[in-house]
């Protein structure tokens, strides 16, 4: 090694460079297939992608009707157990499901995959009890329940996921064939621009191998360290037309590159980070939609027919708003209607203790807000304010102009706060330990207001010991 090393060490500055730029093509030609090694498994992705989506495609859209009508014969007795095709198309359903989880890779649509196989499960219990109450020929009003609370939920729900799980499948098709085109295309520009200087610097340096070259070479290596350091504003001031004139604009390219690339990662984080704040504000608090439910058995086994209209219709304006259309921006009168289906709902659960009012001008109608904004702080005010009081409690939504800005307070009357209390949730809104559900559910609502907005906009928080809470939400007036 000592020997072979000294002989290179001897050899002439044309030879070295030969070498050295046969050891830079090597290099290159790993590159080039890394390059197709990415890109055969980036199709494999798209190609699995693809499988799922067709086997997909393969269950049914009409499954929840032909399931629900097929119940229905059954039960009126159209259609005796053994001539009706429940169970085939639970089966049916069951195997593409299977298939599905198979290629899947996607963790959330795996998730709910797995949703949509304990959703069948499901249907195969309630087939059971259905057939039971008809071997006892005097369970007709029972069965009818389950068809209408039980069945037709279930089937809701699957129909509901199989969409999402085209929906997503199709989107990171879409995003896998963007990213492929991208890597294709830069990775067959760099390749051929890289294969061109090297061989065009080859030749140069091996034919001229000019005196002046040492200084340009000093100079693009004080450049490279100066980058290697972190600092990105380093240029070289090379404009020659020669190989390393060439070699200082790639260079140059190359930086400015990295500077964008830079920037494009810090959007993506912030991106991501709303996406994040999105997905958690759209998940909607299941002991919530639990307990309505019961309300509403209860107020129909009470005969209260028209509570329970009136109940069924807040819940749907509920899920309406929340829902969307999967807009994360709504206007604030959508917004106040989402809030009033919340209240609506809870004062048939503490009609005793709860009343509220909302009181914000028609001119703010059309401006916008982040979607599910002032439910959370109702709840707050409902969990943690009144609720911890003794005797009933108010809670009013109100709205005022202030300079170029709109104020939504909600307030309450309800235990209040400590100062000490006080402070700590205040904390909780910039950063912090969130392990308070309730801290988090303000800080949640505070981050995605500044990121729509910018920190200007927020949420700010006033309450007295004994005396009440208010939250003021400052937006831009604007439509």
């Amino acid at each position: 090694m000592r020997k072979l090393y000294d002989r290179f060490r001897n050899t002439s500055l044309s030879t070295k460079i030969r070498i050295s730029y046969l050891l830079l093509v090597i290099p290159l030609v790993l590159l080039l297939i890394a390059y197709f090694y990415v890109m055969m498994r980036s199709s494999s992705k798209y190609s699995e992608m693809i499988s799922s989506a067709v086997l997909a495609g393969d269950f049914s859209l009409d499954f929840k009707k032909d399931y629900d009508y097929e119940t229905y014969l059954v039960i009126v007795g159209n259609k005796t157990p053994e001539e009706s095709s429940l169970s085939e198309m639970v089966d049916e359903a069951d195997e593409i499901v299977d298939g599905l989880m198979q290629i899947t890779r996607e963790g959330e649509n795996f998730d709910r995959l797995k949703s949509v196989k304990k959703y069948l499960g499901n249907l195969r219990k309630y087939e059971k009890r259905i057939e039971k109450n008809l071997s006892a020929e005097s369970e007709y009003d029972a069965n009818i329940e389950i068809w209408e609370n039980d069945v037709q939920i279930v089937t809701d729900l699957i129909k509901e996921e199989i969409f999402k799980y085209v929906f997503y499948e199709i989107r990171a098709m879409q995003a896998e064939k963007a990213e492929m085109d991208l890597f294709y295309r830069r990775a067959m520009t760099g390749s051929l621009v890289a294969l061109v200087v090297l061989t065009v610097m080859v030749v140069g340096f091996s034919v001229y191998l000019p005196k002046s070259f040492t200084k340009p070479i000093t100079d693009l290596v004080e450049v490279t360290g100066r980058v290697s350091r972190g600092d990105l504003t380093a240029r070289s001031v090379n404009d020659t037309a020669d190989e390393v004139g060439m070699l200082s604009g790639s260079m140059n390219q190359m930086i400015d590159k990295i500077n964008e690339l830079l920037q494009q990662i810090t959007k993506e984080q912030i991106r991501i980070r709303e996406a994040e704040l999105e997905l958690l504000q759209s998940q909607i608090n299941p002991h919530f939609l639990y307990n309505t439910l019961d309300t509403i058995i209860w107020l129909a086994e009470g005969g209260n027919q028209k509570k329970v209209v009136d109940m069924v219709k807040s819940l749907s304006a509920f899920f309406r708003t929340s829902l969307s259309r999967g807009r994360d921006m709504i206007t604030i009168r959508e917004e106040l209607i989402h809030a009033k289906s919340y209240l609506e709902i809870q004062q048939f659960r503490y009609q005793d203790i709860l009343e509220y009012e909302i009181d914000v001008p028609d001119e703010f109608g059309e401006c916008m807000i982040p979607k599910i904004t002032i439910q959370p702080l109702v709840e707050n005010a409902l969990y943690h304010g009144i609720k911890n009081k003794r005797g009933g409690g108010r809670i009013v939504i109100c709205g005022r102009a202030e300079d170029d800005d709109i104020i939504i307070s909600v307030s309450d009357d309800g235990i209040g706060m400590t100062p000490e209390r006080l402070a700590e949730v205040t904390e909780g809104l910039v950063g912090g330990d969130h392990s308070d559900s309730a801290i988090y559910g303000l800080y949640n609502v505070n981050e995605r207001i500044k990121l729509k907005f910018g920190e200007r906009y927020g949420i700010a928080l006033y309450s007295t010991y004994n005396e009440g809470t208010a939250c003021d939400i400052r937006l831009p007036m604007s439509p």
